[in-house]
Formats: structure tokens, sequence, C-alpha cells
């Protein structure tokens, strides 16, 4: 799995049929490939849901999202697996079926709520507008293979 978490002060999703919105917190991409497992949902939720990359009263990143009382954002990214090394235009064939993706994506948001944190989503395999104030900036990149963080 690779997932690009954003820390926030707020973000949104959007399209014609949804809009949610979250204050201070992640904004979370999730991308599925082929080959991920529970093992890497398991893996990824407990990292992240620790991550202490909040800021402390002496300004240091020492805070997880639970100590700051956060919520996620999270938005399924199959783009993530984009293959370009050849051409112009991006492959995705590294990407797992939607099918099989949307359960583990799923099964990640659930892992993640199983932590205390408030979970809102986007609508799998649509078109969305995504608002975010990125705080900080702090971007962090998470990828697992076979359940190990790479």
């Amino acid at each position: 799995m690779k997932i690009v978490v954003q820390r926030v002060k707020s973000a949104a999703v959007t399209n014609e049929t949804i809009h949610r919105e979250i204050s201070q917190g992640f904004c979370i991409l999730v991308g599925v490939g082929n080959g991920d497992t529970m093992a890497d949902v398991e893996v990824l939720a407990k990292k992240i849901a620790n991550a202490r990359i909040f800021e402390d009263e002496a300004g240091k990143l020492n805070l997880n999202i639970q100590q700051i009382e956060g919520a996620v954002l999270s938005i399924s990214q199959f783009t993530l697996y984009a293959d370009v090394k050849k051409g112009n235009r991006p492959g995705f064939s590294n990407a797992m079926a939607p099918d099989e993706a949307n359960a583990l994506y799923e099964k990640f948001n659930d892992a993640l709520r199983a932590y205390n944190l408030p979970v809102e989503t986007g609508v799998f395999g649509t078109d969305m507008l995504i608002d975010i104030q990125n705080d900080g900036p702090v971007t962090i990149i998470y990828e697992s293979e076979n359940g190990k963080i790479l």
C-alpha cells in the first residue's frame, strides 16, 4: 500500500453527491496495489495513528493525532500506483482491481477507527474535489509490502 499523509488545519471532499469535512488532523490519500493484504492495512493504520507529527508546547513534533483530538479525511487514490517509466501516459496495472481495492480501503478506514479516530471518506472510484489547508506543510509518504513498512 502507498499512503500520503498530509497534516491539515482543515480538509473537505465534495462531488455531486457528498460533502464531508474535518478540522485539524490528516488528509490521507490511500493507494492499494496488487498483492496488498490485511497485514499491510494493519501495519499502516497503526503507524499512522501513532505518528507523532503534531507540535507540542515546545514546538517539537511530539504529539500524535489522538493527543490533539484530530480527525481523518481518507481518500482512495489509485493513481499513487501510476507507472511513468515508459511514454507520457501513466499506466495503472500495478493498482489493485477496484472491487478488491475498495474492500481493503474500507478495512483500512475501519482499522483507523479502531484507534478511536473519527474518519470521513470520499466515494471510492469517483471524481472528487479535495480542499485542504496543509499545515506546515507536513506531508509524509508511507509504504508497506507484505505487512512491513518500506
